[in-house]
């Protein structure tokens, strides 16, 4: 009587053959693409649309970087540096056609904690060291690794951190007083919040509802227009005609410099290294996924292809570069990003152009930022923490999974509760759990005694000829056929039914022909039937095992004479045939 479980279909990912892929060289793998679409030829007219594209996304860079360092705990100015400096090398020498880089709503909270515990030095210090790191996992190859974050984590991270951000930005919004310094910790910023309510300045709200409607507005009425810069221009405008009494970046700030500062390496001592290394590796990993991330986005809008590894480089050195001019965690932006391919970028010019013409506006327009309020560059931030909460992808996961459900909530309460380091750590590790259960369902063993009632050939397995009617008449004979990824998660549920194999048969043929996978745990359940029949003296044939699954079974003694390869059940039931006829062998 057959044994069998419900089979469920598996679809597999192999890596290319060697023979028939060379293994890329150190440079295919490092080479910028700048020199990659530079080799492409490049002419005037694809100049033309890189500085159009260029043009366009400063526009929207120039507000937004200046919000986000503020939101940071850092002068405005450092949001510039960065994505100047960072945006440049980040376009210049990374592994993306249209990446851009700069300072991200993701560091907010991370930057924020940072500078409060140990202070500009330390911050400046820790974006460095995180560059050191992204460059060193560039070189180790981790790129591809990085990219292995459960899509649940994302969207729960990404959440957890538009939480976050709003809530930096209520004081601002209403332009409240504390009486100390405003606390990190999210129930308790909130408790201080309520407590400063009576110093609600209603000209503060104004010009940010103010700022937040004409963004909307815009966005619906003319896309094609820079919202945010007209936006904050207008609420800049308004402030200054009617003499609000509005905190801007004079008032706070004294206003921003006209040019980059000198370069010059972060201050540096045993015990801030020592303190800021949890803070650099957080950068560095965050940093990571969010320009690989944002890399992938690139791709899926124009059907190419980023080298990741080279991406990593470059991503190092704009943080080490960024920190040496003064300014914060630079990284692949998706917002920005996507802005620059729907400005019709042919290449990284484009995003070297978004530097430049940064750079030109500080040079030119710098005194001009002396009068944007604080509550316009909050509502812009406001904006911005709705749109990274991607509710139609919450909705999905929500709704195909409970698994889903459990790590993108679990991610986003870690992240907004706790730590954001944390949120991703332990999302990954159930979604990796979760991952594990789920392929080792899809594992199924079939076991069949001759005669076979059904053998002919056809899709379901694997085109295999029809048995021999000779051959296929041996009841002495038992077939367990394994498809799927056989692996230690699958390992007890196989090596169970493999236990049953009855001590009178003299003959167990194992097919693995349908096995996508086989580890050592695998392995080592094999080698204890092997062991199992040879005490029972039955023949052991293994059939149609892959190279990578015979090297793993040789290494665990699963060998000849203990057992036998063949290529095909039939094959294997032949050799039967020979060795039970009167004088063979």
């Amino acid at each position: 009587m057959g044994i069998s479980r419900h089979t469920q279909t598996v679809l597999t990912a192999r890596r290319p053959d060697s023979a028939q892929f060379s293994t890329p060289t150190f440079w295919n793998l490092f080479t910028p693409k700048l020199v990659t679409v530079l080799r492409e030829g490049y002419g005037w007219s694809q100049f033309r649309s890189d500085a159009v594209a260029g043009l366009t996304v400063a526009i929207v860079a120039l507000p937004l970087s200046m919000a986000i360092a503020i939101a940071s705990g850092v002068s405005p100015e450092r949001g510039l540096f960065t994505a100047i400096v960072g945006g440049f090398l980040i376009s210049a020498l990374g592994g993306s056609r249209f990446q851009i880089g700069g300072p991200a709503g993701a560091f907010i909270v991370l930057v924020a904690a940072t500078v409060h515990s140990h202070g500009l030095d330390g911050l400046l210090l820790a974006t460095t060291l995180s560059g050191v790191f992204m460059l060193t996992a560039g070189y180790m190859r981790l790129g591809t690794y990085i990219k292995f974050i459960p899509y649940p984590v994302t969207i729960g991270f990404t959440a957890g951190i538009a939480v976050i951000i709003f809530a930096s930005q209520i004081k601002e919004l209403f332009g409240l007083r504390l009486s100390g310094a405003e606390p990190g910790e999210l129930l308790a910023k909130l408790a201080a919040l309520t407590a400063a309510a009576p110093t609600f300045n209603f000209s503060t709200l104004a010009v940010a509802i103010l700022t937040i409607s004409t963004i909307l507005a815009l966005k619906r009425l003319r896309p094609g227009w820079p919202g945010m810069l007209l936006a904050v221009a207008a609420a800049s405008l308004v402030a200054a005609v009617f003499s609000l009494p509005v905190d801007t970046i004079g008032t706070r700030f004294g206003g921003i410099p006209r040019g980059l500062p000198l370069p010059s390496i972060p201050a540096m001592s045993n015990e801030l290294l020592l303190a800021v290394l949890p803070n650099a590796v957080a950068f560095a990993l965050l940093g990571s996924i969010e320009s690989l991330l944002s890399a992938v986005v690139a791709d899926g809008m124009t059907g190419r292809r980023h080298r990741s590894n080279c991406e990593l480089v470059a991503q190092g050195l704009a943080n080490i570069a960024s920190a040496l001019f003064g300014g914060i965690c630079a990284t692949g932006t998706i917002a920005r990003t996507a802005t620059n391919v729907r400005a019709g970028a042919h290449g990284p010019i484009s995003g070297m152009l978004h530097a430049s013409f940064l750079l030109g506006f500080m040079l030119i327009a710098a005194p001009l930022a002396s009068y944007v309020p604080l509550s316009a560059l909050a509502g812009l931030l406001t904006v911005v923490a709705w749109n990274m909460i991607e509710t139609q992808s919450v909705v999905a996961l929500i709704r195909s999974s409970r698994g889903d459900a459990l790590v993108l909530l679990v991610t986003f309460l870690l992240v907004v509760f706790r730590d954001l380091t944390e949120g991703i750590v332990v999302g990954f590790a159930l979604g990796a759990v979760l991952f594990i259960d789920r392929m080792s369902k899809t594992i199924a063993v079939e076991a069949h005694t001759l005669p076979l009632l059904d053998d002919t050939a056809d899709e379901a397995n694997g085109g295999r000829e029809a048995y021999h009617a000779e051959v296929a008449s041996d009841p002495d004979t038992v077939i367990y056929r394994i498809s799927g990824a056989f692996f230690f998660a699958a390992a007890t549920t196989v090596g169970a039914i493999l236990d049953r194999i009855a001590d009178q048969r003299r003959n167990f043929i194992l097919d693995c022909s349908a096995v996508s996978f086989l580890d050592s745990t695998a392995a080592s359940v094999i080698e204890g039937a092997v062991h199992k029949a040879g005490r029972a003296r039955v023949r052991f044939f293994i059939t149609g095992a892959s190279p990578q699954a015979r090297r793993m079974l040789f290494a665990h003694n699963v060998r000849p004479p203990r057992v036998r390869y063949k290529a095909t059940i039939e094959g294997a039931l032949r050799q039967i045939e020979k060795e039970d006829k009167p004088g063979g062998t």
